[in-house]
């Protein structure tokens, strides 16, 4: 992992200022929680929280041939993205498993391509590999960007604080840009897995933080909250969401981890492409993230595999959290087919210790 991954917030001095602390414990300054995770929950499942995204890799690509480029090496079809349009795509190896997920915005005249932190270097370098004779150049800001996101059932009538009813021209997987309140920035509309609105928000350092302030000064008619790591994540494995490492990564496929939104299989070749079309068209995926439930708290010493009573491995745990929603022990791991189904009991085990699990199909219901 290279310093530029290590890479803070920029908003790190801002949520310091209002009397945050950061935890530094294993080495990457991360806010695990803000007021409480259990109000920072409700805000997600009732209200509205604001989740920071700005020390994602964002990089810039510019050139005539960014569209064409991407679209010929990642997995969804992006040759023909409209000006303020989103696209969501997956860069994968040559045998089809996945390098990191990536979000790209078209400003016509650059784009910019949002991937997770931890992958930022690897993604630039898998790009930079392939660029032959293309007109793409690709830089790397750190710090440039705000980008943070507002998500929950308040999330639409939220951000009319600051878009008024404009927000409702941004169409689903598009953005505007805003001037609103003295400040510009740009909005991007998505759907969330509920149904619900769900928004991204970019402006540069200046007007991003004026921006987040003014959110905050005007809240007292929402259940608004930021949004810290500790409940995002349970959250997110509530809801079945892969992320970088843990479900995100070289050894799992798109197939495996329910990520076939954004993969096209009618645009043509793309790198990986052979791999991903032979195992749709033949039946051929084996294994597939699942939730887990968990007895008692688990012990993230080393990798947890699962096995079923004849000790037989059959899958790997990739993520844990307690989720206060639910107020069980849950996670996400990827299961061989023939041994998942709801209520299905299989063992977790590891150096440190072993539990009798059980599967539930995603997302988690209460």
């Amino acid at each position: 992992m290279s310093s530029n991954d290590l890479i803070t917030s920029p908003l790190q001095d801002y949520f310091v200022s209002l009397g945050y602390s950061p935890d530094k414990s294993n080495g990457r300054p991360v806010f695990k929680q803000f007021s409480s995770p259990e109000a920072e929950t409700n805000s997600l499942n009732e209200g509205v929280g604001l989740v920071d995204l700005s020390d994602n890799g964002i990089l810039e690509l510019r050139g005539k041939d960014v569209l064409d480029f991407l679209h010929r090496i990642s997995t969804n079809s992006l040759k023909d993205l409209p000006k303020e349009g989103i696209g969501l795509t997956i860069f994968t190896t040559d045998k089809g498993r996945i390098i990191d997920t990536a979000a790209v915005l078209n400003f016509e005249d650059y784009q910019l391509l949002v991937c997770s932190a931890i992958n930022k270097s690897k993604v630039k370098n898998w790009m930079e590999k392939y660029i032959i004779s293309d007109d793409v150049k690709i830089s790397d800001n750190p710090g440039k960007y705000i980008l943070f996101q507002l998500m929950g059932p308040q999330a639409d009538s939220f951000i009319t604080l600051v878009c008024g009813n404009y927000v409702n021209q941004i169409q689903v997987n598009k953005f505007k840009v805003i001037n609103g309140e003295g400040m510009m920035f740009f909005t991007a509309k998505f759907i969330d897995e509920k149904g619900n609105p769900l928004y991204w928000v970019l402006a540069d350092i200046t007007n991003g933080q004026k921006l987040i302030s003014y959110l905050y000064d005007n809240r007292s008619l929402f259940d608004f909250n930021f949004i810290g790591q500790e409940a995002f994540n349970a959250y997110r494995i509530e809801k079945g969401i892969p992320v970088a490492p843990n479900e995100l990564n070289d050894k799992y496929n798109p197939h495996e981890v329910n990520l076939l939104d954004m993969v096209s299989f009618t645009k043509g070749c793309y790198i990986g492409q052979e791999v991903i079309a032979r195992l749709d068209t033949y039946d051929k995926v084996q294994k597939q993230l699942t939730g887990i439930v968990f007895p008692e708290p688990v012990e993230n010493n080393g990798q947890i595999l699962l096995y079923n009573d004849a000790f037989l491995e059959v899958g790997t745990v990739t993520s844990t959290a307690w989720s206060y929603k639910l107020k069980k022990n849950i996670g996400l791991g990827v299961v061989r087919k023939a041994f998942l189904g709801d209520g299905v009991h299989l063992i977790a085990k590891n150096a440190v210790m072993s539990m009798k699990v059980t599967l539930q199909t995603l997302p988690f219901k209460k």
